[in-house]
């Protein structure tokens, strides 16, 4: 799968809520819940998706109720549409 340029970078984050990009390489999102419970229900629902995707993010959840998600595909060493595609997934969820 090939790299994005970074217009169709841009494109695909003006189609996300509160993606960003990070590094030039990944795209990266920051979540806060009313609670731990809320945040592990979140992280247990990404990963379904990401399994179904066979795509995997970064996952960090911190500070008991913040959850950072980073997407990039490391075999293409950058962005690609996989990340966009389950970044939208992701965005459907809350």
């Amino acid at each position: 799968m090939p790299q994005l340029t970074s217009a169709e970078i841009e494109q695909g984050l003006a189609g996300l809520d509160g993606w960003r990009l990070d590094q030039g390489s990944a795209i990266l999102s920051e979540r806060t819940f009313a609670d731990f419970a809320g945040a592990l229900a979140f992280v247990n629902d990404v990963g379904a998706l990401a399994e179904a995707a066979n795509h995997h993010p970064d996952i960090l959840l911190h500070g008991w109720n913040k959850v950072r998600l980073t997407l990039s595909t490391h075999s293409a060493g950058g962005l690609t549409d996989a990340d966009f595609r389950l970044a939208g997934e992701i965005d459907q969820l809350t």
